[in-house]
């Protein structure tokens, strides 16, 4: 099993930067993709971001590329979600998952695990 931790959720306004981290704990090393998604009240769950352990490799919805930058600390089995330029459109729960199968992906199908979600609400 492995436990995602979310954190750095908040409220803050258009413009502005956050930082969310997501530290893993329990079975780390079956993780091989870490990925953001989030939920915007009344709507699916999206998929945001995701990196693989091992080689760094990232992937990004088209909504945020240029934005928010994900990355990873592999000796603390952290991940991270570096946002910027926010915008009210990016209030969510943000969420961290992980999936033990290689490949990037943003189907939420794959991902296994998954943290309990943080909030982050953007104002105008």
């Amino acid at each position: 099993q492995v436990q995602l931790e979310e954190s750095g959720g908040g409220v803050v306004q258009a413009g502005d930067s956050l930082r969310l981290s997501c530290a893993a704990s329990g079975r780390t090393f079956s993780a091989a993709v870490m990925g953001w998604f989030r939920q915007a009240p009344g709507k699916e769950r999206e998929f945001v971001a995701a990196i693989s352990k091992s080689t760094g490799s990232t992937m990004y919805t088209d909504s945020v590329k240029g934005r928010f930058a994900i990355s990873r600390d592999n000796a603390k089995n952290t991940v991270y979600l570096q946002m910027n330029s926010l915008n009210p459109d990016d209030t969510a729960v943000y969420y961290c998952a992980a999936k033990t199968s290689l490949g990037l992906t943003g189907r939420i199908s794959w991902y296994g695990y998954w943290g309990q979600g943080t909030q982050v609400t953007v104002s105008s």
